[in-house]
């Protein structure tokens, strides 16, 4: 386990990953089709992937969430 003040980090690590492994799955087939040696080529596209969008999430997490503020109205008390 992780204490807690680890929370955004983590999020943004398995964020990346998940987003990151379809992004590139789906790019690589429409690219390439299924050729034999798919897998190890996806995984490839899939470690440079995951390497950029994970310290991007960590600087536009923050960006986003106080856009996100901006554009909703606050719930009614």
């Amino acid at each position: 386990m992780f204490p807690a003040r680890y929370a955004p980090i983590l999020f943004g690590f398995l964020l990346s990953g998940m987003m990151s492994l379809i992004v590139s799955g789906l790019s690589t087939a429409r690219a390439l089709g299924l050729p034999e040696g798919f897998a190890l080529i996806w995984a490839g596209n899939w470690a440079v992937s995951w390497a950029t969008a994970f310290p991007v999430v960590l600087i536009v997490a923050p960006i986003t969430r106080r856009l996100v503020v901006r554009m909703v109205t606050p719930p009614s008390a």
